[in-house]
């Protein structure tokens, strides 16, 4: 899977023989685009969260002359995105299990006072048995407390706040306003204001009414209209954040003990016969041939020289047992 800037390598290592997904990125171009604190910002929350069971693992990262790696768990299950396309809408039931994890791995970045500020179906991923795996933390605000506030415009036009469009003041309630277009997409289609027509879809961010059809339960469509407030200081989750939805009526049916435990079963299972079947990913990324300038600079530099560089001090890592990725 690759972008200008950014190329996604399954590799496999070759003492343990696990497969990982390796993130490569170009210094040139995220210099270019003024991106470093993206990406140092991504390292250090990737860091944090290494133990969520809904959260992508950073195992190492390190760098070479010209480009940046982070080593990932490797998932091969597809992006949510990429099972909107194929189904259109999913059963409330499914809809839910993929919430509820969500708003738990949103929940659990926010008591680290991190907020997402990109949630969307392309940066959701499924494992191989079915659960959700968030990713690409590159968007991620830190150090932000829960009445703290930021003004960054940042995200994916679908899925914007009122406030991030209208460039006020916003907090960790923009990550609820994403959850509940991102719900509203699985259980209807479509984000909930959108139009082909940019213009036209902010407008409707900001001043039309989402269409709640009945063909969701009364405690879906309340759980929609708290998350799609448009005042922030109403929406659902501005008082008591992660807990507000936890205990919301839409989420009743959910042990979420169970939920974080891995216990309760997904509703879909992607059909994976080996760790490298890529069926669920998009033939358009996936038959793309590696870039051979990937190998010819592929010895990792020494700690002076990065620190000569001066860039990306401090990207390289590598936890104590996982030391024979360095």
């Amino acid at each position: 899977m690759m972008s200008l800037s950014t190329q996604v390598l399954l590799a496999r290592h070759k003492d343990t023989t696990r497969y990982f997904a390796v993130k490569v990125l170009q210094k040139k171009i995220i210099l270019k685009k003024k991106e470093q604190k993206h990406i140092m910002a991504e390292r250090s929350v990737l860091m944090k969260n290494i133990k969520h069971p809904f959260l992508v693992g950073l195992h190492c990262s390190f760098q070479t002359v010209d480009k940046l790696y982070f080593v990932l768990d490797f998932v091969n299950g597809g992006e949510l995105f990429y099972h909107l396309q194929r189904e259109r809408v999913f059963l409330e039931p499914r809809a839910r299990f993929y919430a509820a994890e969500i708003a738990s791995a949103l929940g659990y970045l926010h008591s680290l006072h991190i907020v997402y500020r990109d949630l969307k179906p392309e940066n959701i991923l499924l494992d191989s048995q079915g659960h959700i795996v968030l990713t690409d933390f590159g968007l991620c605000k830190e150090g932000l407390e829960p009445t703290g506030t930021t003004t960054t415009f940042c995200g994916t036009p679908e899925y914007l706040a009122p406030e991030v469009l209208q460039k006020q003041a916003y907090d960790r309630t923009v990550d609820w306003w994403c959850l509940g277009s991102v719900l509203y997409e699985m259980l209807y289609g479509l984000p909930p204001f959108y139009s082909r027509n940019t213009a036209e879809m902010y407008n409707n961010i900001l001043h039309q009414t989402p269409v709640l059809k009945p063909n969701v339960s009364n405690a879906g469509r309340e759980l929609l209209e708290g998350l799609l407030q448009k005042d922030r200081t109403r929406r659902l989750g501005a008082k008591d954040d992660f807990l507000e939805l936890k205990y919301h009526s839409f989420f009743s049916p959910v042990s979420w003990e169970e939920l974080m435990a891995k216990k309760i079963p997904p509703p879909f299972v992607p059909s994976v016969s080996s760790p490298t079947d890529l069926r669920h990913f998009d033939p358009e990324f996936t038959h793309l041939p590696v870039s051979s300038s990937l190998c010819s600079d592929s010895m990792a530099v020494t700690s002076s020289m990065k620190e000569a560089a001066g860039a990306f001090p401090g990207f390289s890592y590598g936890p104590p047992e996982e030391q024979s990725f360095m």
